[in-house]
């Protein structure tokens, strides 16, 4: 996949002194002239607006105003500003209103030279054929819950979020370096399911779990059509209901997951809340994020009301609390979670088309471009479900998550009759993780685009493959697995008879049960397994 041509904002209150001033700069541009800053003051107009917003799509909650009005009395919103006299009653207010505010935004932020920098940014990625990548960082805890994702130019034009010319997310400078990524070939989904609010109606959990599994794995919806439309990957699904924090670590760390999807509730706090896994406990934001950075997971879901907003103490933001961004911080890829709560049947269209878009090969943030453009399209502008799923990217993740067609290496095609699943299980550590050898064909080497990456110097970058060959093109279960060296210092294989045997240059047939190092004797080792129980199809 091309890399676009990438702009970072970032967005922070200058002081207490001075609480309705703002500095916004740019972070990162595709030309060196592009490195702007401006100063903005947030307006006593803006604030009208957003109150306006809250008292129309969270009529339940009480009405934010940032701090530099709090104090003040803001007089109500002119709706004959919004939408005229005749206008047929609250419907088209609502679409105006958002908008409204999604204009004044847009002012806001562009303003003089952020603009200039951003119309430039946005016609180099034209003239190269390409979308800009734009990444938003609110540094005022305070405006994290206001919906940038609504922002556009004008009437008639399409908001920042679901512009096919922009590839719009949020991110966070604050952040651990972004550990080596691999590319893998299918999705690999951990689907769990927590604990219900303690007082609220018991749900439904194995139905709840049924029903989003069905959704991931479900066709695209109708009008959706990917560049990539007769070659998409697979979806694996594995699901976990009310888990034990033991049993959802040794989940994630026996497995190559590279999407955690958790649905259930939790609970906010400075160190990015408390998912509620069952009875006995959970797992706080931190511990999380160590696990799936750990566990080498691209990308977290969250189906929750609280992941993307911060704790709030004594009613002040606390700044870099919420999920997300403590996910974002420990140096997790991609984070999606909801700005507010989100209703199911909204929710299972945002992830079904979401998870459909992902397996057609196309990056993070251009799924949830098209995931939001379904929202809208099936539940109208005026609803506010589109602008609740929030996107955090690492300011130094490309949005990949499986490997682009164009380097895809040649798959075993589809066939009437199964074939064995096989993996490679570690024995050199305590977890004994297992990499699962997808269609028959496993890449090994120490590149990050390979499917099994083994980190050792004596490992060359393409070292070897892992291949199913078959004598029959119509029965398939009576093939043989060959490890295919092409490396530098050749593999090592223990043969049942307990003979190790140095494979250079050449294949060699494996048994389940062999074991292997690669590159050198003093290697990590790993085991061929063949489970003649279960068939890839």
């Amino acid at each position: 996949m091309d890399e676009h041509p990438s702009l970072n904002i970032a967005v922070a209150r200058l002081g207490a002194t001075t609480p309705d001033n703002y500095a916004v700069w740019v972070l990162k541009a595709p030309y060196p002239g592009g490195y702007v800053i401006e100063n903005c003051t947030w307006t006593i107009e803006l604030s009208q607006i957003w109150l306006g917003w809250q008292g129309l799509f969270n009529p339940g909650s009480r009405p934010f105003c940032l701090p530099c009005h709090q104090d003040l009395s803001i007089p109500e919103l002119d709706l004959e500003t919004i939408a005229p006299a005749e206008a047929p009653g609250p419907q088209l207010y609502s679409a105006n209103l958002m908008q409204h505010l999604g204009i004044n935004l847009w002012q806001w932020l562009f303003c003089k030279q952020v603009g200039n920098a951003f119309a430039q940014s946005q016609g180099m990625a034209i003239g190269q054929g390409k979308s800009l990548r734009l990444r938003l960082e609110i540094r005022d805890p305070d405006s994290i819950s206001i919906p940038w994702e609504i922002m556009q130019s004008q009437h008639g034009k399409p908001a920042i979020s679901i512009d096919r010319l922009v590839l719009f997310s949020r991110t966070n400078s604050d952040v651990d370096p972004l550990p080596p990524q691999r590319l893998d070939r299918s999705i690999k989904i951990l689907l769990v399911l927590g604990q219900n609010i303690p007082g609220s109606p018991n749900l439904d959990l194995e139905r709840e779990s049924t029903t989003i599994s069905q959704a991931l794995r479900s066709t695209m919806p109708s009008g959706f059509n990917p560049p990539n439309r007769l070659n998409p990957a697979g979806c694996h699904v594995d699901t976990l209901v009310r888990p034990t924090p033991a049993e959802l670590i040794a989940k994630l760390e026996t497995q190559q997951y590279n999407v955690f999807f958790y649905a259930g509730h939790g609970m906010p706090a400075p160190d990015g809340g408390l998912l509620l896994l069952n009875d006995v406990g959970g797992l706080n934001g931190t511990e999380l994020a160590q696990l799936l950075v750990r566990c080498g997971v691209k990308l977290a879901v969250f189906n929750s009301c609280w992941g993307a907003q911060p704790y709030q103490h004594q009613q002040q933001a606390v700044p870099r609390s919420s999920l997300a961004e403590v996910l974002l911080h420990y140096g997790v890829p991609a984070v999606l979670a909801m700005r507010d709560t989100i209703a199911d049947r909204e929710a299972l269209s945002f992830i079904q088309t979401f998870t459909q878009a992902l397996a057609h090969r196309l990056s993070i943030d251009e799924a949830a471009a098209i995931a939001r453009q379904q929202l809208l399209i099936s539940f109208k502008f005026n609803q506010p479900a589109w602008t609740l799923p929030i996107l955090y990217m690492h300011p130094e993740f490309n949005g990949e998550l499986i490997r682009p067609l164009a380097e895809a290496i040649t798959e075993m095609p589809s066939v009437p009759q199964a074939i064995p699943v096989a993996y490679m299980r570690s024995l050199s550590f305590h977890t004994h993780p297992d990499f699962p050898i997808d269609g028959g064909l496993m890449r090994v080497g120490r590149s990050s685009d390979n499917d099994l990456v083994v980190v050792e110097p004596w490992v060359s970058q393409r070292h070897a493959e892992i291949i199913y060959r078959s004598p029959s093109m119509t029965d398939f279960t009576q093939g043989i697995y060959y490890l295919r060296d092409t490396s530098r210092f050749g593999s090592y294989v223990l043969t049942l008879e307990n003979k190790w045997v140095k494979v250079h240059a050449r294949e060699f047939p494996l048994e389940s049960g062999m074991q292997v190092k690669f590159g050198s004797e003093e290697g990590q080792v790993l085991e061929f397994r063949i489970d003649r129980q279960e068939w890839l199809r």
